[in-house]
């Protein structure tokens, strides 16, 4: 089954997609490189996830992805500091892969 909307993470822009799509750059194992493109971007994603199929993307599906996973989380009411044993429990046991990543869904969402 295809997505209706999509989340790409990574260091440059993919293909054209044939489902409505969003790209942020990011590095493999860093964080976003615009930390507003970013929070506008999960933030979208929570918001479309009420009714439609959502995919969250990286080149592994692991560090980026499962960072992504966490934010999504903290927006949907999981503690920040929960938030990564959360994504690890119930998508990937090895999700958020860098110090950097933890700290950044620590942070998320924090003026």
């Amino acid at each position: 089954m295809q997505p209706e909307f999509g989340l790409y993470l990574l260091g440059r822009e993919p293909e054209p997609l044939p489902w409505p799509s969003r790209w942020l750059r990011w590095p493999d194992f860093r964080l976003p490189t615009d930390r507003h493109a970013a929070d506008d971007a999960l933030r979208e994603v929570w918001r479309r996830t009420a009714d439609e199929r959502v995919e969250i993307a990286c080149g592994g599906g692991r560090g980026r992805t499962g960072t992504a996973l966490a934010c999504v989380a903290v927006l949907d009411g999981v503690p920040a500091d929960e938030a990564v044993a959360f994504v690890r429990k119930h998508y990937d046991g090895r999700a958020v892969e860098t110090l950097w990543q933890r700290r950044y869904v620590a942070r998320f969402g924090v003026s």
